[in-house]
């Protein structure tokens, strides 16, 4: 049996062709999924795909990491704004600013003494910490135009410091 030539056109599925007479001819090699112009991506292509990001988030990563500190700085000074207008309230209802042993629970439950013109709790929740993680401090009476000292140590969670190591807040007067 004499075999024609095989048409050129568009493969067909799998790896079978017809023959001159309609039946299929199978061939021992598996079919290929894609022509040689279409390859994928190389080992080097993703290499240097990943090198470059690599660099990127080596230049941007700090840069963004730094702000991280002066969002701790300024969620500390938006907490203390907020116990300040709410130690305003207390300050309204019970003619007094909590003392410095009742601390800021007194914003959240009613001191033994203070029972009959407390109109509390004016926070919706517990006195959370400060953005570091340590309990924010009150002292009453305090020498400084509040009336009262509500201040976080910062970073350093110490006295003294300077950038996101500095206290943040209405500090007493030394």
């Amino acid at each position: 049996m004499v075999r024609a030539a095989r048409r050129r056109g568009p493969p067909f599925p799998g790896n079978a062709r017809p023959d001159i007479e309609g039946r299929e001819e199978r061939s021992a090699r598996p079919p290929r999924a894609r022509a040689a112009g279409q390859a994928g991506f190389t080992l080097i292509e993703l290499m240097v795909v990943l090198v470059i990001l690599g660099l990127l988030a080596g230049l941007v990563g700090p840069r963004l990491f730094g702000r991280v500190d002066a969002s701790k700085v300024q969620t500390a000074e938006t907490q203390i704004k907020m116990f300040r207008g709410a130690l305003q309230a207390y300050r309204l209802d019970v003619g007094r600013y909590p003392s410095t042993s009742e601390g800021l629970a007194a914003l959240i439950r009613a001191p033994a003494e203070s029972t009959e013109f407390w109109n509390g709790p004016y926070l919706e929740d517990e006195v959370p910490p400060d953005p570091w993680n340590t309990p924010y401090l009150y002292e009453h009476p305090a020498d400084n135009l509040q009336g009262f000292a509500l201040y976080s140590l910062g970073a350093d969670s110490e006295r003294g410091g300077e950038g996101v190591d500095a206290e943040v807040g209405y500090l007493p007067v030394e």
